[in-house]
């Protein structure tokens, strides 16, 4: 891939239980390494929670998926309207490399590199429990780091449960049964 290249917009399978998915988005680096660990930022796109910039250091995810966009979609049955999670920084690389315990489905690594004007943006989910959790966190995935590509851009996001709703069922389709 080089910086006229998009990469493939699919998560994919590297391993049984590990998940990655990329974007390319407008640089610079520091500014898109602020949507990753800014609380302010982080929640247009993924989740709130304050960092303290250290690792090993605890903070709490707060996923207000139905705030993300305007009107936010018809939410499946079964989510809630937040979600709260305890993690940790297991690894911090600033502004190249931030890792994340995800309590209960596995850890989380976010990779920026440098690609001309604009950053590849690697996010690399190991030892998701289940298939059922794979379809979860791969639509997920694909449909926050869509917003994060629409806020970088300064477009609007797609509603995000319809689209969380319609990726759902495509990584069903696509990922090993």
């Amino acid at each position: 891939m080089d910086t006229r290249t998009k990469p493939d917009a699919w998560g994919a399978l590297i391993e049984p239980t590990t998940l990655r998915i990329q974007r390319l988005l407008p640089g610079p680096i520091d500014r898109i390494w602020a949507y990753l660990t800014d609380s302010e930022l982080r929640r247009k796109w993924l989740a709130a929670g304050a960092m303290e910039m250290k690792a090993g250091a605890p903070f709490e995810l707060v996923w207000r998926n139905g705030e993300l966009n305007d009107p936010p979609g018809a939410r499946p049955e079964g989510f809630p309207e937040e979600h709260r999670m305890q993690s940790r920084i297991t690894e911090l690389d600033p502004p190249h490399k931030l890792s994340i315990a995800w309590n209960n489905s596995g850890d989380v690594t976010f990779e920026l590199e440098p690609r001309g004007d604009s950053v590849l943006l690697t996010v690399t989910h190991r030892r998701l429990p289940d298939r059922s959790t794979m379809l979860k966190v791969g639509a997920g995935w694909h449909m926050h780091l869509d917003t994060l590509v629409a806020r970088a851009t300064g477009d609007e996001p797609a509603p995000f449960w319809e689209g969380w709703s319609r990726l759902h069922r495509e990584y069903d389709r696509r990922l090993p049964g």
